[in-house]
C-alpha cells in the first residue's frame, strides 16, 4: 500500500549489520586507523623530543657557560691555587659558583675603595722619603734586592737609627704599652683588628681617656667585624664622648659588597711619633692570658723607636683617611720620628689587597731564598700555595734548617684540619714541623741566620697574604734578631715534633676533612 512503511527483510538486516562492522573495522584496522595511530606515535615522539631537547639544551648550555667561565678563570692573572678552587666550584655547582664568581669579579664597592686608596697614595706621595740607596748596598748588600723591591712596589724604605725592643708575650707587651702611653704628649694612634672590652682594653682605655682630657690627640680605629660579639655598633660614639676620635674600618652593613672580604688585620700603635708597636697581639684578654680559650696563648710584638716609626705613622694616617675628605697635613705627625742611636736596619711595611704585588708573601719568600743556615717560623695558620711549599722545601733541600711552629690547640678545627693536610708533603721535603703543646701560638714571625727577622700581623694563609690589610717590621742585623731566635728556641722546647708516622696515625675524620677542604683553602 502506498505510503506504508516496510520493515527490512532478514537478508537486508544482515547486510546492514555487516556494513557497520566493515566501517568500524575500516576505522580501526584500515588506513585511517593506521594514520591515526602513526599520528599519535608521532605526537608522543615529538613530545618526548621536546622534553629531551629541552634537557639537552639546558644541560649543554650550562656546560658551555661553565667551560667559558672556567677559561676566563684560567686566563686571569691570579694565584694558580685560587684558579683551581674556582674551577672545581664552577664544575660542581655552576648555578651557585658562576654568579658568585661574577659577583666577586664585578668588585661591587671594591672598586670605589681601591680608587679612594689610590687617590690617598697619590696625594700623600709628597711625604715619602728616599731610601738609603748606595749606603744600604755598601753596608747590607744582602738586603739590596728586597729593599729595591719594597721601595718600588710598596713605597717602604729601610731605615737606620731605629731601635727595636722585642716583646715575647702579651703580658710584657701590655706593660710596655701602658708605660709608653703614660708618656704621650702630642698624639696616640691605635689601629687594631680586634678591640674587645675587658681587663686589657680597660687599662689602655683608662690611660687614653686621661690623655685625651689632658689635650693629647687620641685616635682609635678597629675592624668592623668587632661588631660581631665584641663591641656594640655604637661604640665609636662612646669613645667620642670621652674625647677620643674613633672609627670602624668598613663597618658591616646590610649592603652587597665584595669589599667586606678585605679586613684591616693590622696591629699598629704609635705614640708621639716616638715609638710604634706591631706584632700579632690584639687588644683582648686572651692575648694576655686573662681568659683561657685554647690553653696558653703565645704571641709576640716589637716596639720600634727612631726613623722606622715614620712608616707606621704613615700607614695609620692613610687608612684613617679612607673615609675622610679632604686629606689632612701628615707632616705634623711624620716629622716627630727622629733618629736614635741603634745598630742595624729596620723596615716598617704594610700590604694591601688592592695592590697587585703581594709584598707580605714576597718578604717571606726572599728570606727563604736567601737563607744559608736556618729559617725558623711561627704561624697560627698554615694554608699555603704551591710557590710557598716549593720555597720551604727547596730551602730545606739546600741544607737550610727549616722549622715551623704551629698551634697544638687550634682555634678553628676546620682550618687546623687543612693546616695538617700540608704536614706530610712538607716533612717529606725536609721541613721540620712542631706543634705548641701548651695551647695556641698566634705569633707571626720569621727569623733567619742570626741576621734577619720579621715580626708582624701576617699569617701564612691566603687571607693574610692576599685579602687583608697587614703590617710588619723587617729587621736586619738588629740586636733584637737574636732575642727573636732565643724566644723561638724556648718556645720550641715546649713543642712536639710531628713525623710522617704521626700524619698517618692522625684521626681519619680530621684527615678526611683536610682532604676535602684543601681545594677550598683560598676561600677559608
Amino acid at each position: 500500500m502506498a505510503g506504508e512503511k516496510r520493515n527490512p527483510s532478514e537478508g537486508e538486516r544482515v547486510l546492514l549489520l555487516n556494513k557497520g562492522k566493515r566501517g568500524l573495522g575500516r576505522l580501526i584496522f584500515g588506513r585511517t586507523g593506521v594514520i591515526l595511530l602513526l599520528l599519535a606515535v608521532q605526537c608522543l615522539m615529538l613530545l618526548d623530543g621536546f622534553v629531551w631537547l629541552g634537557e639537552y639544551v639546558v644541560y649543554g648550555g650550562s656546560m658551555l657557560l661553565s667551560l667559558a667561565v672556567a677559561l676566563v678563570v684560567v686566563n686571569r692573572p691570579k694565584n694558580p691555587a685560587v684558579k683551581i678552587t674556582w674551577i672545581i666550584l664552577i664544575m660542581l655547582a655552576p648555578v651557585f659558583a658562576i654568579p658568585f664568581y661574577l659577583f666577586i669579579e664585578l668588585e661591587l664597592g671594591h672598586r670605589l675603595a681601591r680608587a679612594r686608596l689610590e687617590e690617598i697614595y697619590r696625594d700623600t706621595a709628597q711625604y715619602a722619603q728616599p731610601g738609603p740607596g748606595e749606603r744600604l748596598r755598601e753596608q747590607a748588600p744582602a738586603m739590596a734586592g728586597i729593599a729595591a723591591y719594597m721601595e718600588r712596589f710598596g713605597g717602604h724604605v729601610f731605615r737606620q737609627n731605629s731601635g727595636v725592643k722585642y716583646l715575647p708575650d702579651g703580658e710584657v707587651f701590655l706593660e710596655e704599652v701602658l708605660l709608653q702611653l703614660e708618656q704621650a704628649e702630642r698624639f696616640i694612634f691605635l689601629e687594631y683588628f680586634i678591640v674587645e672590652e675587658g681587663y686589657m682594653w680597660g687599662r689602655i682605655l683608662d690611660v687614653l681617656e686621661r690623655k685625651a682630657r689632658a689635650g693629647v690627640e687620641v685616635r682609635v680605629m678597629y675592624d668592623g667585624t668587632c661588631v660581631l660579639g665584641k663591641l656594640p655598633y655604637q661604640y665609636p660614639k662612646k669613645l667620642e664622648a670621652l674625647g677620643i676620635r674613633c672609627k670602624m674600618f668598613d663597618p658591616l652593613r646590610p649592603l652587597v659588597s665584595t669589599r667586606y672580604n678585605n679586613r684591616d688585620h693590622r696591629k699598629i700603635l704609635v705614640v708621639d711619633g716616638r715609638c710604634a708597636f706591631t706584632g700579632g697581639i690584639n687588644l683582648a684578654d686572651e692575648y694576655i692570658n686573662r681568659r683561657n680559650l685554647h690553653g696558653h696563648w703565645k704571641d709576640t710584638a716589637v716596639m720600634l723607636t727612631g726613623e722606622a716609626v715614620r712608616g707606621f705613622t704613615m700607614m695609620f694616617l692613610r687608612m684613617w683617611s679612607v673615609g675622610e675628605r679632604p686629606g689632612e697635613d701628615y707632616l705634623q705627625y711624620l716629622d716627630a720620628s727622629g733618629p736614635v742611636e741603634a745598630e742595624g736596619w729596620a723596615l716598617s711595611y704594610g700590604s694591601s689587597p688592592f695592590h697587585e704585588e703581594t709584598v707580605g708573601e714576597m718578604v717571606y719568600m726572599d728570606i727563604l731564598n736567601r737563607a744559608a743556615d736556618y729559617v725558623h717560623i711561627t704561624t697560627p695558620y698554615l694554608i699555603i700555595d704551591h710557590e710557598m711549599i716549593t720555597a720551604l722545601t727547596f730551602a730545606a733541600k739546600r741544607g737550610v734548617d727549616v722549622k715551623l711552629i704551629v698551634p697544638g690547640n687550634p682555634d678553628k678545627k676546620s682550618v687546623f684540619a687543612v693546616t695538617r693536610s700540608y704536614y706530610k708533603e712538607l716533612i717529606e721535603g725536609g721541613v721540620e714541623i712542631y706543634e705548641y703543646t701548651p695551647g695556641f701560638i698566634h705569633a707571626k714571625m720569621f727569623v733567619s741566620d742570626d741576621s734577619t727577622a720579621v715580626v708582624g700581623s701576617i699569617n701564612l694563609d691566603y687571607r693574610s697574604l692576599y685579602l687583608h690589610f697587614e703590617c710588619a717590621a723587617l729587621l736586619y742585623r738588629c740586636p733584637a734578631v737574636t732575642e727573636v731566635e732565643q724566644d723561638f728556641q724556648q718556645t720550641l722546647a715546649q713543642c712536639r715534633r710531628i713525623t710522617v708516622e704521626d700524619c698517618r696515625k692522625d684521626r681519619f675524620f680530621r684527615r678526611l676533612t683536610g682532604w676535602l677542604l684543601r681545594p677550598l683553602a683560598p676561600l677559608m
